[in-house]
């Protein structure tokens, strides 16, 4: 783990994880196992659930819960900071980029963590949006 993410992840220990939890009836779920998109470390009880409250096409609340290594917490923290807010095809068109920068690391464990539920989230993002289409 490089010095960025244990600093980001120290911070966390000591202010809190603002978005660890889950929204009930949550609009987009996100299992990494059911997925089969494995980047929360290499035990097999390792997994991260994503809920996502959606309303008119705007991401409302965020939230998580996850048996995951430090890089991984750091990285969800900062997508849930980084996509809160935003309508679905900004949420969707997120970089890596915004990642390093909010983070202040490019290093490659945080590559392959931000890689995994970068591609976590355009899964759910997708189902949503064909499954309201397929409703409207």
């Amino acid at each position: 783990m490089d010095e960025a993410v244990i600093k980001y992840y120290r911070r966390l220990l000591r202010t809190g994880f603002d978005h660890a939890g889950s929204i009930q009836n949550p609009s987009i779920f996100l299992d990494s196992v059911g997925e089969g998109i494995r980047f929360c470390g290499g035990r097999p009880a390792d997994y991260m659930n994503v809920f996502i409250s959606v309303s008119h096409n705007v991401i409302r609340d965020i939230r998580y819960m996850c048996s995951c290594d430090p890089t991984a917490n750091v990285a969800v923290e900062v997508l849930c900071d980084l996509i809160k807010g935003k309508t679905l095809d900004e949420a969707a068109a997120t970089t890596q980029n915004s990642f390093f920068k909010a983070i202040g690391s490019r290093g490659e464990e945080l590559q392959k963590k931000t890689k995994g539920l970068m591609e976590l989230l355009e899964r759910g993002v997708t189902r949503y949006q064909t499954a309201g289409r397929q409703n409207s």
